[in-house]
């Protein structure tokens, strides 16, 4: 064997790896699910199209033995090298998290990848290397599944073991009591929320950050779960049906809160009504007696609330019984509103945070403290120091303009609340988004009515990415907006440098509507 040939060989090991370590982020940003997986292949197989020419290159150097065959194969090696090494640099935005999970998968697909090119070597010879090699590096598109199906039973006895333990000490705590919270949007603004009224009180457990799966609610307990915990506040999320059964079946929920129901991952649920029976499994699961709260304010929660008689309301327009907030008024320097209980006492409440829309999620989480027992009087100062939660309208000064991010994982109804509240602030008003994701057959006709109502609130508008914006672009010309004021860009960084630049006299507020993941 020539000094090409192991040149060749170790330059394809160091190429498969940054292919594998690539499509296994790909992976885990789509929830280690083969069928996700598949679909984004299926949208994004040509951001990885240059692997097809490395197999063909590979097959031609093998069947014709060339040195100049596999002088190409190795500079075009080098090339596809440098730009998964570029992708990983520059268009990562969450980095891939080396999790068990994670290593376990990779030392599979490894694995098959060793006994493919020993089984080649074995009975074809080091000739038919190259073909073995690009057929590998190409083949890291789907082996990563096939090492997810491999791995399946495995996988499962280990999450069951920790579930298990998990559930063992939620068991050994019977007198603490298990708060679910569920919604298409405000769940995490409602716990966080409900945390800070609460934690003055009570000795307080709450999922942190995301972790609203199955595992993530196992995690969470396992590592910080405290014989000094008095409530547990479990945020619950899911994107298919059955998702939320799974995590009370874990939990066992005393009480529910549902925020929201609406278009959220369309994609992969399918239709509202299966979103809706996956966030009223939540109360499905609460025991006699447990009492579920509802946001009355929805449409779709109202619709299907009539079986449930042991539920409390909260709403925002009074049409339901229960907890209603009245006497709004919104500024940019907050909101002001007025909570009346159903016992006929009532309370003025102000907030720093901006936006009618925040009030519903706030009044949720007042009414439930109430009813934990904190006197509404003593739950003025706390709402009073509410902050936003990461991500969600959260306002910051940054290089003289006003930033308000509302990046995390935006939807119809609250995309159209942020740029609303944008038109609240005096100064010119910068729109950056890249639209909204996950909305099934919908997703166009959203962005299209984002389009419309960016259209009425501001002054001038980035969109990020040429293709996916182009039904919000339909929408904002079609209201009569300026053309020459609204820019698409190829990155969000793009679009800042554009909105900092801007000539203004007035104050900028630039408000971030969602932030897309790297799978998109």
């Amino acid at each position: 064997m020539s000094l090409l040939f192991w040149i060749g060989l170790v330059l394809n090991a160091v190429t498969l790896w940054y292919v594998l370590r690539y499509n296994m982020h790909m992976f885990q940003l789509n929830t280690y699910m083969n069928n996700e997986q598949r679909v984004w292949l299926s949208r994004n197989w040509k951001k990885e199209g240059v692997l097809i020419l490395l197999a063909v290159l590979g097959l031609l150097t093998s069947l014709t033995n060339s040195v100049v065959a596999a002088v190409l194969y190795c500079l075009l090696a080098g090339f596809v090298l440098y730009y998964f090494r570029f992708l990983k640099r520059y268009h990562t935005k969450i980095t891939l998290k080396f999790t068990t999970r994670t290593k376990r998968m990779i030392a599979t697909d490894l694995v098959l990848c060793a006994v493919a090119l020993g089984l080649t070597l074995w009975l074809a010879g080091p000739r038919w290397m190259w073909l073995a090699c690009g057929l590998l590096i190409l083949g890291q598109m789907v082996l990563l599944m096939a090492a997810n199906v491999i791995n399946q039973p495995m996988e499962k006895a280990v999450k069951q073991h920790y579930i298990d333990d998990a559930m063992r000490l939620l068991a050994e705590k019977p007198d603490m009591k298990i708060i679910g919270i569920t919604g298409s949007y405000g769940k995490t603004s409602v716990k966080h929320y409900l945390y800070t009224l609460l934690r003055q009180h009570f000795d307080v457990l709450i999922t942190p950050g995301n972790f609203n799966t199955p595992m993530g609610v196992v995690i969470t307990v396992r590592e910080h779960l405290r014989p000094k915990h008095q409530i547990f506040l479990c945020e619950m999320g899911a994107r298919y049906v059955g998702e939320i059964k799974e995590i009370c079946d874990i939990a066992h929920p005393d009480m529910g809160i549902i925020t929201s129901i609406g278009p959220q991952h369309l994609d992969t649920f399918g239709s509202i009504e299966n979103v809706t029976k996956t966030k009223f499994e939540l109360a499905d699961a609460l025991p006699e007696g447990g009492l579920i709260l509802l946001n009355g304010d929805n449409e779709y929660i109202r619709e299907n609330s009539g079986k449930y008689k042991d539920k409390v309301f909260f709403s925002t327009d009074g049409g339901e019984e229960g907890y209603t907030a009245t006497d709004i008024k919104v500024s940019s320097a907050g909101t002001t509103f007025t909570i009346h209980a159903p016992s006929g006492e009532s309370c003025a409440f102000r907030t720093r945070l901006v936006g009618k829309h925040n009030v519903i999620n706030i009044t949720g989480a007042i009414a439930c403290a109430h009813i934990l027992g904190v006197p509404l009087e003593e739950l003025r100062i706390p709402v009073q120091k509410l902050q936003p939660v990461s991500h969600r309208m959260e306002m910051s000064e940054r290089g003289g303009a006003t930033i308000i991010d509302d990046s995390y994982n935006s939807n119809p109804i609250g995309s159209k609340a942020a740029v609303e509240t944008l038109a609240l602030f005096e100064g010119t008003r910068i729109l950056i988004t890249p639209g909204m994701v996950e909305l099934g057959e919908d997703e166009e006709r959203y962005n299209y009515l984002l389009g419309t109502y960016a259209a009425d609130c501001c002054d001038y508008i980035a969109l990020v990415g040429k293709k996916h914006t182009k039904p919000i672009l339909k929408g904002i010309l079609d209201k009569g907006f300026p053309e020459s004021k609204v820019q698409v860009f190829r990155r969000v960084e793009d679009a800042m440098a554009y909105a900092n630049k801007l000539n203004t006299r007035d104050h900028k507020y630039i408000l971030i509507e969602n932030d897309l993941p790297d799978n998109y």
